[in-house]
């Protein structure tokens, strides 16, 4: 399992709180783990999740697939109230463009 431990997305970053680096894992995001450097913090939080990982396949559940290894088909579902739609249209038909091309062109600003 620790070849899939090594492919989650982990993050770390200063807490000027706790006067430590906070590592977290996006995959799981109620764990967390401190260290006193960023290396330490990685070790930690790699550490928990293994744990937890292990934990899971016990009580036979399945672990969260890392992010890196999701096939994404591109297809996004976005729920905006009918008025807020209509106005989209609009403003995309008098830009003479899409409703799709539009939300990119937002999205990538």
């Amino acid at each position: 399992m620790k070849n899939s431990i090594d492919k989650y997305t982990y993050r770390i970053e200063w807490s000027e709180d706790d006067q430590c680096h906070v590592a977290r894992c996006l995959e799981f995001p109620s764990l967390a783990a401190h260290g006193d450097t960023i290396e330490e913090a990685l070790r930690e939080i790699e550490y928990v999740v293994a744990e937890s990982v292990k934990w899971m396949q016990e009580e036979g559940e399945a672990a969260p697939e890392p992010l890196g290894l999701k096939k994404f088909k591109g297809h996004l579902t976005l729920r905006i109230p009918p008025e807020k739609h209509r106005d989209l249209a609009i403003r995309c038909a008098e830009e003479g463009i899409s409703l799709n091309r539009f939300i990119l062109s937002r999205l990538a600003t």
